[in-house]
């Protein structure tokens, strides 16, 4: 992910001070962090921050350095620091850091590399990924009932493959409420500028769309519709106290579950630097790397349980409300059962078959994911035709 290039902060938790913290420190497994923005920014970095703080609460025998707000395409100087500075791994944590990830993992065929996001691996560099398409498509479907235009306002980052398969898992679950809903989508091309969110939110509403959902890392989309009275769904973190009465749901991520899991397996020689080659975490709603919800623990926002229950739809033929097909869904995917957003026959919205009848999209082809789904409006880059 990219953010606005501001001064790079190097931060270092646990200083060994006496003998016996001398000797402990020796022994600790020392993995470093590089982060796209900044961990205040209560969106993707944060919550990969607030990840490796319970991961090293978690596990005594870790000691974690961060550093944040590394733009994309300059990673390379930052992880010839961290080396330096004897790191053992290295989490690069932004899709835009995969090339120089591996060319990293090359250089320096004694440390571990783990990239979030990315597809490309060597002996010493896993992927590993907590994604959202899955809740994306659920909170679609929840913007359609709760819409009454029939059209869903999106503001998104950059145009990568991750954001092209959640916008199009949102359309998908919003015309399976309602066939003829729209999800107009403006891009701001950064993933921290409160100034663009703003006016691409406001844009939208003021364009007719009344439910939005996002892909940036503030929580300026979910305040700005509150003051619009504009339902929305927030991303990454629990944005349910920054508007109430307004935020409905959203994505939640708990990073912790893939970080303590991975290095755990470091720790105890199950990963070295020659065996990471096919490592690669996809982690869905099944295991709970991610989550539904406004808030931890609360999956949908109570006040607008009531609407989403009068919303109804057609399932195999009955009518069912939104919300206990909500639910129903949730509750299959979290156990990994049958149910996936991505099952064929999926025809892009240029009409093109990209996923055949039977068939559910590969991760690769997900991780590759070029085209939109159908309803999905104004333009993609690279979108092939």
């Amino acid at each position: 992910m990219l953010a606005a290039t501001v001064p790079v902060t190097l931060v270092l938790l646990g200083t060994a001070a006496s003998p016996a913290a001398q000797a402990q420190t020796a022994a600790k497994l020392k993995a470093c962090f590089i982060y796209v923005g900044p961990v205040g920014d209560i969106g993707w970095s944060y919550a990969h921050d607030e990840a490796r703080k319970k991961t090293e609460k978690a596990l005594p025998w870790l000691e974690t350095k961060y550093v944040e707000s590394v733009p994309e395409g300059q990673a390379t100087p930052v992880i010839d620091r961290l080396v330096k500075d004897k790191c053992q791994v290295i989490f690069t944590t932004s899709f835009g850091f995969m090339d120089q990830t591996l060319e990293a993992a090359k250089k320096y065929p004694n440390v571990i590399f783990a990239h979030t996001s990315g597809f490309k691996r060597a002996p010493n560099m896993a992927t590993y990924m907590a994604d959202f398409y899955q809740i994306y498509y659920l909170n679609g479907m929840m913007a359609a009932a709760l819409s009454k235009t029939g059209k869903l306002g999106y503001v998104a980052a950059f145009p990568i493959p991750e954001l092209k398969r959640h916008i199009s898992a949102f359309a998908l679950g919003a015309r399976a409420v309602n066939p003829r809903a729209v999800v107009n989508v403006k891009w701001i091309n950064a993933w921290v500028d409160p100034n663009k969110a703003r006016e691409a939110a406001e844009a939208l509403i003021s364009e007719g769309n009344d439910a939005l959902a996002f892909t940036e890392d503030t929580a300026t989309v979910v305040q700005t519709a509150a003051a619009r009275k504009v339902p929305s769904f927030g991303h990454y973190s629990p944005m349910y106290k920054f508007a109430p009465d307004y935020v409905v749901s959203g994505q939640l991520v708990h990073w912790e579950r893939i970080y303590i899991d991975f290095l755990t397996k470091v720790r105890n020689k199950t990963y070295t630097t020659k065996n990471l080659q096919n490592v690669d975490y996809w982690n869905l709603l099944r295991g709970g790397s991610v989550e539904l919800g406004a808030q931890d623990g609360m999956a949908i926002n109570p006040k607008w349980v009531p609407q989403l229950k009068a919303a109804k739809m057609t399932v195999n033929g009955k009518q069912v409300s939104v919300y206990d097909r909500v639910m129903a869904l949730k509750a299959d995917m979290e156990k990994g059962g049958k149910f996936d957003p991505f099952t064929g026959p999926i025809k892009d919205r240029n009409g093109v078959l990209r996923v055949k009848a039977g068939k559910v999209s590969t991760i690769a082809e997900l991780n590759n994911m070029s085209w939109v789904a159908p309803g999905v409006m104004g333009q993609v880059a690279d979108e092939p035709k």
